[in-house]
């Protein structure tokens, strides 16, 4: 008779937590302001609400949108309150920065809408390595919203993991 083999880790009731999914999978439309700016370094506001009025907000729909500046001028901080009210009610998601941040800030709001409840005493590992680069900061994020209602936190993969947090 053959041994029987057993997949330990599938046994042990190990829950694997990957950040990646909850990266976008949609890619960010960059609303850049340096289109606006007087001869691309100064920003003149009756000029600038009068551009933004006029502007198709139409291809920014259901879009993830970064809001940058690759110009290098001074935009004072109501131009980017301004952008907003016209790109919230079109757009899925906004924050200021190139594509890598605000999938970043897209990713932490989604940890920060987890129901942690769901984690309670289980055994949880974060997973590790994989295709897209997650930030120290959604680590640090997940952690801090795990910690209070799981048993054990656990970084890696089942078969291999680095133990961060143990209930006592």
């Amino acid at each position: 008779m053959e041994p029987v083999i057993r997949n330990k880790v599938a046994e042990s009731g190990i829950i694997t937590l990957n950040l990646e999914s909850y990266y976008p999978a949609a890619p960010v439309v960059l609303f850049d302001i340096k289109d606006f700016l007087f001869m691309g370094m100064i920003l003149k506001e009756k000029d600038f609400r009068a551009a933004l009025k006029e502007q198709d907000w139409s291809a920014f729909k259901n879009q993830l949108v970064g809001i940058v500046c690759s110009a290098d001028a001074i935009i004072p901080l109501w131009a980017y309150m301004l952008i907003v009210s016209y790109l919230q009610p079109v757009a899925a998601f906004v924050a200021l920065g190139d594509a890598a941040s605000v999938k970043n800030k897209w990713l932490l709001k989604s940890i920060d809408a987890i129901d942690a409840a769901e984690f309670t005493d289980a055994r949880v590992v974060i997973k590790g390595c994989g295709d897209i680069p997650v930030s120290e900061d959604a680590y640090a994020q997940i952690s801090l919203k795990l910690l209070p209602v799981v048993k054990s936190l656990m970084y890696g993969e089942p078969c291999s993991t680095v133990p961060v947090f143990k209930r006592k």
